[in-house]
């Protein structure tokens, strides 16, 4: 199930999401930090092997973008926890709409005048496949210093998501149980999570996130210190797929 959480309509909605995470993670032109975990379930009677995952767990997949504040604007929920995160994404509404050119992304612009125009992009981890308008790591076995500083800028983007299924994990602790529901039941319990971890953020910011619960940086050293993360015994980390290509865009 797909369920769009103030996603963004027009093309000045999500220029404001990309100046968030200009001014908040100094990398620009950022639409949303993309990343996929297992939400551990009791296997449904008859579903064999279906929803058995590496982690030899049964599980069904939560797939969220998040904006620079730590709130979702997409989920997507209940692809069985056998596929990969490049498998769940292909499949979701956002990339069919993504690859379609139909969510009024805006046009390549300069971050600094008088330089090259670069694309808004979404990024993720070294599970999803690049696209023009989807970044994400540089290999660890290819890096000069240019891509180093490209890896750790961009990993500031992308610990955003990180966090915030921290978050989750540790303020909704039916994520930490093998959920013993009906499939369908599942996925509405697991979207109301989503639902109301936003509200919360907007409404009662420094009770449900107070600042030790959020990743800090010392930008004098850069020196990151981690905060609330998913842990094994809650959401889990999905496979990833080995097989992700660039695919040039036409």
């Amino acid at each position: 199930m797909n369920y769009f959480l103030q996603f963004p309509k027009t093309t000045e909605e999500w220029k404001k999401i990309a100046l968030d995470f200009q001014e908040r993670w100094d990398f620009p032109h950022c639409l949303g930090a993309m990343d996929g975990k297992y939400v551990q379930i009791t296997a449904p009677v008859g579903s064999g092997s279906y929803y058995f995952n590496y982690k030899k767990t049964f599980s069904i997949v939560l797939m969220g973008i998040e904006n620079a504040n730590y709130e979702f604007i997409y989920c997507d929920v209940g692809t069985n926890g056998r596929v990969s995160d490049g498998g769940v994404i292909e499949n979701t509404k956002f990339m069919k709409y993504l690859a379609a050119n139909k969510l009024n992304l805006p046009p390549p612009e300069t971050v600094v005048p008088g330089e090259p125009t670069l694309n808004y992009v979404f990024v993720g981890d070294e599970a999803f496949a690049i696209r023009h308008d989807f970044l994400k790591p540089y290999n660890q076995r290819e890096l000069d210093y240019p891509k180093k500083v490209f890896n750790y800028r961009l990993s500031r983007a992308r610990r955003v998501v990180e966090n915030t299924f921290g978050i989750l994990a540790n303020r909704f602790r039916v994520f930490h149980t093998c959920i013993n529901l009906k499939a369908d039941n599942i996925v509405k319990v697991v979207l109301a999570c989503c639902a109301l971890h936003n509200f919360l953020r907007r409404n009662s910011v420094n009770s449900y996130t107070p600042l030790d619960v959020l990743d800090v940086e010392d930008t004098s050293t850069g020196v990151i210190t981690q905060r609330l993360r998913t842990q094994n015994h809650s959401l889990l980390d999905l496979a990833s797929s080995h097989n992700l290509h660039y695919r040039r865009q036409k």
